[in-house]
């Protein structure tokens, strides 16, 4: 007998891939599947054990419940439609803390210019399973797969805060920023719209499983390289701190933690004035090359990135 513990999240998904039948354009493989080269539907659960840090509140739970799948089509380039939220709760729950949770949910679909248009509740651990509907609106979806040899690797923002905020908790110091970053993580939808708007986007997800992950998965679909300076990397709130006062490396903060909703992409040197023109901050950190991994480039030193932890 194999143990899914044995095989893991993402060799359990890849083993599905293998015998699921699929009439969607897009997906699975991707940040969200396309069906009828419009709509866009996306799915993630959320658990308490797991998701649910202490100072966490229900209402910012079920933010990030929402925010999880609205960053995945953000990633696609899609314009949010609809959510629906199926709660299982344990049932000596205090109902006060399920109505935070809705209002929590409610707010990150207002912030993302849509509503909750459905859902289900059952007895459970303390889970959402949270599906966001979205819409391409005639933009081609930005996928895992475009990267090119010669393109430039790019962020949306800064990384490490919510990492830095559960290191802080860990050892008893005081990260308010950072921990803002991990219980409040903001969809980059708009962002997400522009970029695939653009039209010169070659490859985007969102780094909700950590950079070392999604740089991984890059390659893995792009079948390139990439070489990513970390010294480029803008760092995020409380980052540099606490990776100081705990003698952790900020590599592991940066490029180990989920818990991001940035945006990673590639570009065409070409496309690159294009983007400029756009409202999108970004931050152009790598270079896609020739190979099959990527790779943290130094003066005088390269090392492989690794998957992420969390």
């Amino acid at each position: 007998m194999t143990r899914i513990s044995e095989i893991g999240e993402r060799g359990l998904i890849e083993d599905f891939r293998t015998f699921l039948r699929t009439g969607a354009d897009v997906g699975p493989g991707d940040d969200a599947a396309v069906i009828d080269g419009d709509l866009v539907v996306t799915s993630d659960m959320v658990s308490f054990d797991r998701h649910m840090p202490a100072g966490m509140t229900f209402e910012q739970f079920g933010w990030y419940s929402a925010a999880v799948s609205f960053s995945d089509l953000a990633a696609m380039g899609a314009k949010p439609i609809g959510f629906l939220a199926s709660l299982g709760l344990p049932g000596d729950l205090d109902a006060q803390m399920a109505y935070d949770i809705m209002s929590g949910i409610d707010q990150c679909a207002e912030f993302c210019d849509t509503f909750v248009v459905g859902g289900d509740t059952k007895p459970g651990p303390g889970i959402v399973a949270g599906t966001a509907l979205g819409r391409m609106e005639g933009r081609k979806p930005m996928l895992r797969s475009g990267a090119k040899a010669g393109d430039l690797l790019a962020v949306t923002g800064p990384l490490g805060a919510p990492a830095a905020a559960l290191l802080a908790m860990d050892h008893g110091l005081e990260a308010p920023d950072a921990m803002s970053c991990l219980c409040l993580p903001v969809p980059k939808v708009e962002e997400g719209i522009a970029l695939a708007s653009s039209g010169r986007v070659t490859a985007c997800m969102d780094l909700s499983d950590s950079l070392g992950t999604a740089l991984n998965t890059l390659c893995e679909a792009s079948h390139v390289s990439i070489e990513v300076y970390p010294d480029f990397v803008p760092l995020g709130p409380d980052v540099e701190r606490v990776a100081e006062l705990t003698g952790t490396p900020t590599d592991d903060l940066v490029f180990g933690c989920g818990g991001e909703y940035e945006l990673l992409f590639t570009v065409g040197r070409e496309g690159l004035d294009a983007l400029y023109g756009t409202d999108v901050e970004f931050t152009v950190i790598g270079k896609v090359a020739e190979g099959d991994r990527p790779y943290k480039v130094r003066p005088g030193r390269t090392e492989e990135v690794g998957y992420g932890t969390y």
